[in-house]
């Protein structure tokens, strides 16, 4: 059998790794400065839980997990006999694999409410899976590191996470924009054009619109039953570029009006503490979760054609549906693997993030390759990244093998440097060479 894996889903090499943690330890460490804690959830949720929390595309991309043993013996016959795939699978599926983090943390919020205080800020570094298709900066299955707000209707925190992104991506060393509108805009938007009732239909085609363009958008708005007119005049009020032009265009929309002061007042907060990249209003911007209530944000690479590479939003409603009303939240995901491809096709890894160990350690002989380990064993109690190749072999066979993990130094060890007590320590990047003592060799690294 030639081995495989699923498409979507990748293995990683240890320089691969490596580099994941590097951006993990970047993150995590920005969550902790700004006060966020730790939780972790299932991979897997109920699908009562999931479904009906990501609008109708994002239902589509649920992975369903079939119930344990003979699951056909409950199945939905009719169903099964029709086809009928989407009744069939509420009675041969009860669980899915999770979609996002945001969903499952409403959930949790739920369900420990007396346990935590709050405003609750908490982060959460795991994976999720979606039944997308594959291509470049897509994947079925990836990582996603979150930061949410919950108790607390607060735009402080708005300018807070806007904050936190700026952080990260300048820390990682990349350029990016980070876009921001509010869902209430976008309903003034329809509101104004008098399709309210198609609010939803309007902004699922919005969402698309870098994917497809202002044509197919219109299109796709008179498919879901938008006039024609009405679509056209949308696509043309989304040219506006600053708050004070839809002013007149929200003149009879109260939620247009609300979604407007909102933006204002997150600016009153984030103009006062300036960012290193760059903040942009984009009325069309439209996040197509619709569990969206407030202020959405999304984060795009200025170096590299990719897509988002971040974004989030106010949630107002999602804790209710579990029953908990009047919890309102804030969050933000970093959009983790499409990271990691716009660094490394950047080049913006640090050299010494892929440096397993600092030393090797070659032993010319048998005698030296047993006091090499009372070496090795001494450098690793002090802290130091060492290893040690496991036989006394040819020179040649242990620097191939030194070059090969790409290790910086190698000690060398013979019969003179056992009786002498002097190391010698090559640096493999220039090829110079020094004796030191044991205390001094653990100095030196330490």
């Amino acid at each position: 059998m030639k081995p495989s894996i699923p498409k979507g889903t990748r293995d990683f090499l240890p320089s691969q790794v490596a580099k994941r943690n590097y951006i993990f330890s970047v993150i995590k460490q920005a969550f902790q400065v700004y006060g966020y804690v730790p939780i972790e959830t299932p991979v897997m949720e109920k699908l009562s839980t999931l479904t009906g929390k990501y609008g109708e595309e994002g239902d589509k991309l649920l992975f369903k997990i079939l119930n344990n043993g003979d699951y056909l013996k409950k199945a939905d016959k009719t169903a099964l006999e029709a086809g009928d795939s989407a009744r069939l699978v509420s009675s041969i599926a009860d669980r899915g694999l999770r979609y996002d983090l945001t969903v499952p943390f409403a959930r949790f919020v739920t369900m420990y409410q007396n346990d935590i205080a709050f405003p609750f800020k908490r982060y959460q570094i795991q994976q999720v899976w979606r039944a997308d298709r594959p291509q470049r900066g897509r994947y079925r299955e990836f990582y996603q590191c979150d930061a949410d707000v919950v108790g607390s209707d607060s735009l402080m925190y708005e300018a807070e996470l806007m904050q936190l992104f700026d952080k990260v991506y300048a820390e990682l060393g990349i350029k990016v924009t980070i876009k921001i509108n509010n869902r209430k805009v976008l309903y003034g938007l329809a509101e104004s054009q008098g399709i309210a009732d198609k609010f939803m239909e309007m902004t699922i085609a919005m969402d698309k619109l870098d994917k497809i363009g202002e044509e197919k958008v219109v299109e796709e708005m008179v498919g879901r039953g938008i006039a024609k007119e009405k679509a056209t005049e949308v696509i043309k009020i989304l040219s506006v570029s600053s708050l004070d032009e839809l002013d007149a265009v929200f003149a009879n929309s109260e939620t247009g009006k609300k979604g407007l002061e909102e933006l204002r007042t997150l600016h009153s907060y984030i103009d006062k503490a300036p960012t290193k990249n760059t903040l942009k209003f984009d009325i069309s911007l439209a996040r197509g979760l619709s569990y969206y209530t407030g202020c959405i944000f999304e984060v795009e690479a200025d170096d590299v054609q990719i897509g988002s590479i971040g974004g989030g939003g106010r949630y107002d409603n999602l804790t209710g549906v579990f029953g908990l009303d009047g919890v309102s939240g804030v969050g933000i995901s970093f959009g983790f693997a499409r990271i990691y491809d716009v660094m490394e096709e950047l080049g913006l890894f640090p050299d010494e993030v892929t440096k397993s160990i600092e030393v090797f350690i070659m032993a010319m002989d048998e005698a030296a390759h047993v006091y090499s380990f009372e070496v090795l064993s001494s450098l690793r109690a002090a802290g130091v990244r060492a290893d040690l190749y496991p036989s006394a072999a040819k020179f040649k066979k242990q620097m191939k093998y030194a070059n090969a993990i790409s290790a910086p130094y190698t000690l060398i060890i013979g019969s003179e440097e056992q009786a002498s007590g002097l190391l010698t320590l090559k640096n493999m990047s220039t090829g110079d060479q020094e004796k030191l003592a044991l205390a001094e060799l653990i100095a030196k690294f330490s």
